[in-house]
């Protein structure tokens, strides 16, 4: 099995999730929201593909109040940020 396809992170390839890593990539924290306007997708097909990512380790979720409105923040843990650059070099991530 030598095919680079077999090297493929299989929890980042799916497309969302792929969004998800490289808007995080580009940012130390992002807004719920922010990142929902931008992969145009809704608050639970986001929800459903954040939480894979955070249970594999590589996004940090932090929720909190600013005022009386719940936030949620998001970023790439530094497993993140090493699964993500091996992805896109196409290099299996250890």
């Amino acid at each position: 099995m030598s095919h680079p396809r077999h090297g493929l992170d299989e929890i980042i390839h799916a497309p969302v999730r792929l969004s998800i890593m490289a808007i995080l990539a580009a940012a130390d924290t992002v807004e719920f929201r922010f990142l929902k306007d931008e992969i145009e997708v809704s608050d639970s097909l986001l929800s459903k593909h954040i939480q894979t990512l955070e249970k594999a380790g590589y996004v940090l979720v932090v929720k909190a109040f600013v005022g009386k409105r719940p936030k949620t923040w998001l970023s790439l843990t530094d497993e993140g940020r090493d699964a993500f650059q091996s992805y896109m070099a196409g290099t299996p991530h250890t």
